[in-house]
């Protein structure tokens, strides 16, 4: 089985996971709440895959192209990518469920779009990198994007649905983002090397773990949230462990 292959199946199961984030929408209470633990394990894994996986990665990879921009250069450009597309171009975002309806309006719900599908393409980007780099890195790196491709899901299904869209246009707008993912690892694949993207998708994924999951995290009082973080970490060193290749 090819390289881009194997990316494609494990996107496609991350792209899975959006389409699922946007029907908890309007399921029970309990599902919605469920997201919060989701968003910690996931911010606390991504934290561990970006400084333990990405950036060493990064680093060696530099090492064998000494032409290529400094990693750290290219981490920074990968952070305010997505810190443009998310809070700059778009009017207004944040994770998890919609509660400032009175700001919302069909422009907003449109702008958040294309923020979030800006924010999948390199969420696909970093699953194909990580296997360009070998097994081990491509399963570390798809699972640090899964743990909060249900969050993304939720998240523009209820930006959509409070923008006055109907539920099926909710559940477009995830499949969207799907689709995105898919072009993501194709696109890194068609590049034909990881040297650029994957320290880009470290500052992308770096934005996503610190700056959009942990402040809704943060939000839940309590040392619950605190541990499902240091629990996070913990599972991605097991996974580093026994991860094959």
């Amino acid at each position: 089985m090819t390289t881009l292959l194997y990316a494609l199946l494990f996107a496609a199961a991350a792209a899975v996971a959006n389409i699922l984030g946007s029907v908890i929408v309007t399921s029970q209470k309990w599902a919605q709440q469920s997201l919060r633990y989701f968003m910690a394990v996931g911010s606390g894994f991504m934290m561990g895959t970006i400084f333990l996986e990405m950036i060493p990665e990064s680093m060696k990879l530099q090492t064998h192209a000494p032409t290529t921009p400094s990693w750290p250069a290219l981490l920074l450009i990968g952070y305010l990518i997505v810190h443009f597309f998310e809070h700059t171009f778009t009017a207004h975002m944040h994770f998890g469920e919609e509660t400032h309806h009175e700001a919302m309006s069909p422009s907003v719900g449109f702008s958040a779009l294309i923020g979030m599908l800006v924010h999948t393409f390199f969420d696909g980007v970093t699953i194909g990198a990580g296997f360009m780099i070998g097994t081990r890195a491509g399963i570390l790196l798809f699972l640090a994007v899964f743990l909060h491709k249900i969050v993304d899901g939720f998240t523009i299904a209820s930006i959509v649905v409070s923008s006055g869209y109907s539920a099926s246009r909710a559940m477009g707008a995830s499949v969207l983002l799907a689709i995105a993912t898919l072009i993501g690892v194709v696109a890194v694949h068609a590049a034909g090397s990881a040297n650029y993207a994957l320290p880009i998708t470290a500052g992308c994924t770096l934005y996503v773990a610190a700056t959009d999951l942990m402040p809704e995290v943060n939000h839940e009082m309590g040392v619950k949230m605190a541990f499902l973080v240091f629990a996070g970490v913990g599972l991605f060193l097991l996974v580093s462990k026994i991860a094959p290749g």
